[in-house]
């Protein structure tokens, strides 16, 4: 194992036993709001604490970019005028993925912690501490189910396909759009599922379990590590125009590569009053 991603894994299994001490007594536990829909709990912040400690021991000069703690360089909040593009070394880290799951006992969530080098995500970690399963995935090496080798499905057709989402919850400016892709999805794929933390989805179409995905308003660390799992399992990854700008786009499809054309011809097809916008 890659030493860097060695460190990330270590990250990840310490905010994980956080995790799963906090979900022994969710009753008790102290939940905020940040916007509509958009919760933060104490866990989240612990986790996120645990792998910011772990990661910075071990690079103190690394950038980090965390959910609940912004754009920190050497642990300090970054400037207005520091852009995350100049960094060498980037972090980029979800403590705790699908925390409305966590919050109402449902066990679907996950950790996710990836490395951009110069703009490329080059080692990541999706962790789910329910399941005990470590999806990791270095460039040019491979992604990995608990040291297996894992690769995207076989599946080439749409209508065989089985497509994981996610609703818009927090932002519904694009609602419209989004109903009009699902309801295009939902008469043309094999199944729709929506399990609600989207670092699990894209690792599950690391693995084989969904064939394709889609979303919209996903931020880096929803993303980050995920993508480079679906790319070195074999499969396919972009915004809604099949372009590699989903990182920041806030527009995911990913999929097996048969099945990441065809959604992607889908969505060039809908009429104009649906059609994705840029």
């Amino acid at each position: 194992m890659h030493p860097m991603l060695n460190v990330a894994v270590r990250a990840a299994r310490r905010a994980g036993r956080i995790i799963n001490r906090g979900s022994l007594d969710l009753e008790t536990l102290a939940v905020a709001r940040k916007q509509r829909n958009d919760f933060v709990t104490e866990v989240d912040h612990a986790s996120e604490k645990a792998i910011i400690e772990t990661l910075l021991t071990a690079y103190p000069d690394h950038t980090i970019l965390a959910e609940e703690s912004g754009h920190l360089v050497k642990g300090v909040a970054a400037g207005p005028g520091h852009k995350i593009e100049h960094a060498e070394h980037i972090w980029i880290i979800d403590p705790l993925d699908g925390t409305t799951n966590f919050i109402h006992g449902l066990p679907q969530y996950g950790i996710s912690i990836a490395l951009m080098q110069r703009g490329v995500v080059t080692q990541a970690v999706v962790y789910d501490p329910n399941r005990d399963e470590l999806f990791t995935a270095t460039k040019g090496a491979g992604a990995f189910l608990n040291d297996r080798r894992i690769r995207v499905s076989r599946r080439q057709k749409l209508d065989e396909a089985l497509i994981g989402t996610g609703f818009p919850y927090r932002k519904l400016d694009h609602l419209e759009e989004y109903l009009a892709i699902f309801r295009s999805l939902t008469e043309r794929a094999g199944g729709i599922r929506r399990p609600g933390a989207a670092a699990l989805d894209l690792a599950y179409v690391a693995c084989g379990r969904f064939d394709g995905f889609f979303e919209m308003g996903l931020s880096p660390w929803d993303v980050a590590a995920g993508s480079l799992l679906i790319t070195e399992a074999g499969g396919l990854i972009g915004d809604f125009h099949g372009e590699p700008d989903y990182l920041f786009s806030e527009r995911v499809v990913a999929g097996s590569p048969k099945v990441f054309a065809a959604m992607i011809a889908l969505l060039r097809g809908l009429p104009p009053t649906a059609r994705v916008q840029g």
